[in-house]
């Protein structure tokens, strides 16, 4: 099983800094499914952006999403995150707070506005905004098994079998939606 941080190939490192070097503002998403990576690709990303002097938002779907509503949030991100995105205006929204295994929408966040917002996470780069994004990137990552021990390892063993069903779902929610088909891929499954 590849680590989060051995993702970041000299390759993928390479998409990233010509990526980085491309963009000033818009909306990136970065899709895949659980465990390929997006959270690492989308931290490395912001960095090399900051590090330009680039202003930079980025929003994790992991705010919204829960194990009983893995997708149908959206409207309120469209709500809370692209509507003030948008019009040019800071961001004001309530991302989840798990507390003993349960999700509970938080206390308000403000966030200033910055002409670049990264939006990560699985369904990022879904149907309902593709005409949207400036760039929807993906990855792959490793094959199933690989990724689901990645996530338990990050979550808990406690977590497993809520993963799993996570899995089976994204399965069927990119073959529907066939994301990967409208992102730029940054990595080839080794599946």
């Amino acid at each position: 099983m590849t680590s989060a941080a051995e993702l970041l190939t000299p390759d993928v490192r390479a998409r990233l800094d010509g990526l980085a070097a491309e963009l000033h503002s818009g909306i990136v998403a970065i899709d895949g499914p659980s465990g390929a990576g997006k959270s690492t690709v989308a931290d490395a990303l912001v960095g090399r952006l900051r590090r330009r002097g680039v202003g930079v938002v980025l929003i994790r779907t992991d705010d919204y999403a829960t194990w009983d509503d893995p997708v149908a949030w959206w409207p309120e991100l469209e709500t809370d995150i692209l509507h003030s995105f948008v019009r040019r205006r800071d961001i004001r929204h309530r991302p989840r707070v798990w507390r003993d295994g349960v999700p509970e929408v938080g206390r308000p966040v403000w966030i200033r506005w910055e002409p670049l917002l990264i939006i990560e996470g699985v369904s990022s780069a879904r149907r309902r905004i593709a005409d949207r994004l400036d760039h929807a990137l993906w990855l792959d990552g490793d094959t199933a098994p690989d990724r689901l021990e990645r996530t338990v390892a990050r979550d808990g063993e406690d977590s497993r079998a809520d993963l799993q069903r996570w899995q089976r779902f994204e399965q069927g929610w990119f073959a529907v939606d066939e994301t990967r088909a409208r992102c730029r891929v940054l990595d080839e499954s080794s599946s």
